[in-house]
């Protein structure tokens, strides 16, 4: 068994690569075998991600806040505290807080890397979502 006490959690911004707006991180899995990737996530209001996929898919639990997570099909949900969202392999998508409210989800996803797209998700884009 392995405990880490929170304040042990190394939260780090995400930079503005692969995203939009104020957002952080911190790495939840750990140990020799990393098959599961688990990520606690906060997006500041109006923050988000870029475009981008998943070679398994992803599953979002939102720990709290509200936000919003769109398809490149043009289906959005908006998220709120207990929600689930699952991305299955290989869709395009993002997510990110709504415009008034913080959003924290925790990010679950195996099978390697997150393929970031070249898209950013535009400010007329994201309003529209």
């Amino acid at each position: 068994m392995e405990h880490r006490p929170s304040q042990d959690i190394d939260w780090v911004s995400a930079g503005d690569e692969h995203f939009t707006g104020a957002v952080r991180f911190g790495a939840l899995s750990s140990g020799p075998d990393r098959s599961l990737n688990a990520l606690g996530v906060l997006f500041e209001p109006g923050a988000r991600t870029d475009w981008h996929t998943h070679p398994d898919g992803q599953v979002l639990y939102i720990v709290s806040g509200a936000g919003k997570v769109q398809t490149d099909a043009g289906e959005t949900v908006r998220v709120t505290a207990g929600d689930v969202v699952y991305s299955p392999a290989g869709e395009k998508h993002w997510h990110g807080a709504s415009e008034n409210s913080f959003m924290m989800h925790l990010s679950l996803t195996t099978g390697g890397a997150t393929e970031w797209l070249p898209d950013k998700v535009g400010d007329d884009d994201y309003r529209r979502g």
